[in-house]
């Protein structure tokens, strides 16, 4: 059975494979996933019901087949690891993969540690430290964590911490020998760190997609006003509502699965006709038929519903092209075929 005639996503097949693999190989792969991965995964290992053996089969053939194409001998691993995932994830999100899994760039012990406690826990450490420290834990955090943890600070912290976010460009060895100090002090020993080149910028981006409409517009005034060419940069590489008429049509069809009609309706209320027909150019004429008429029926919506309308679209899109299910650009992306 060929893997698109099975319709399941990406997670769901790491999930059968997985089950496939038994309990101790499951666990084992488990322990060298992310705190997100595993979380998606086990979703979506809960939620499967009525696997067939053929499904199963499939899966692990396809696994077998793949792993069966690399050969260690010779191959050197960091170059092959690199061009894997530029192959599977594309450019970006290799960029932001490789950073934590590639020889020497891994996150300490301390670091590994605190990526896996709740929002409330890490802010709790960052309140404690200075704001520099906060901005180095916030970059080397997973996007959506760090965005658990920002509304969490006082609004003074906050604005100082992503400002110091936006300006990073590398985390020099004195700097990660200060963040050692602090996570041998709240977590425990921590290995010796190497330096590691950030984006200050674009961690700063990816972190304020995944908050709330209000929030979002207060860090990004607070950035413009202390550096305006650092908010205005930091503006530009965010990913907006607008942005997502330029996805392919697989990927827009791949997303309208993933969100609701009510989010929809609202969402495209006042926005460019281009971006509408985009989204009703990928669905049923029946359902396109219907979000029409629901919105004429809806009338007039509040500003911010709108635009928390569209920043739950925008987090689930980010969602599924982080799971490498759909492709998506920001402002001045270019692709080719």
């Amino acid at each position: 059975m060929a893997e698109k005639e099975l319709n399941i996503t990406g997670s769901q097949r790491a999930a059968i494979l997985m089950l496939g693999l038994g309990e101790s190989l499951a666990a084992e792969l488990m322990k060298h996933m992310e705190p997100s991965e595993v979380e998606r995964v086990g979703k979506a290992m809960a939620s499967l019901s009525g696997v067939s053996d053929e499904q199963v089969a499939e899966v692990l053939s396809s696994f077998h087949d793949e792993l069966g194409n690399v050969n260690p001998i010779g191959v050197g691993a960091s170059g092959f690891t690199e061009r894997v995932m530029l192959e599977a994830l594309g450019e970006e999100k290799a960029r932001n993969v490789l950073f934590k899994v590639m020889p020497g760039d891994k996150p300490t012990k301390g670091m590994d540690a605190l990526r896996w406690m709740p929002a409330v826990s890490v802010a709790n450490i960052i309140r404690q430290e200075h704001p520099q420290i906060g901005a180095m834990i916030l970059t080397l955090l997973e996007d959506v964590l760090a965005g658990q943890v920002l509304p969490l600070l006082d609004e003074d912290l906050r604005k100082d911490i992503m400002y110091r976010v936006a300006r990073l460009e590398k985390l020099d060895p004195a700097a990660m020998e200060e963040l050692d100090k602090v996570l041998e002090h709240h977590i425990g020993a921590a290995p010796k760190a190497i330096a590691r080149d950030v984006h200050g910028a674009k961690t700063a981006a990816d972190i304020l997609n995944t908050i709330d409409a209000k929030l979002e517009g207060e860090m990004l005034d607070a950035l413009k006003s202390d550096d305006e060419a650092l908010g205005e940069e930091v503006s530009d590489l965010m990913l907006v509502f607008e942005h997502l008429s330029n996805v392919d049509d697989r990927s827009m069809q791949r997303l309208i699965r993933e969100i609701s009609t009510d989010d929809l309706m609202i969402a495209l209320k006042g926005s460019e006709p281009e971006l509408m027909d985009k989204f009703l150019d990928n669905m049923s004429s029946r359902a396109a038929d219907m979000l029409v008429e629901d919105m004429e029926a809806k009338g007039p919506v509040k500003l911010a519903e709108m635009t928390e309308a569209q920043k739950k679209i925008l987090v689930a899109a980010k969602q599924l092209a982080e799971d490498g299910e759909i492709m998506l650009g920001r402002k001045n992306d270019d692709f080719v075929s």
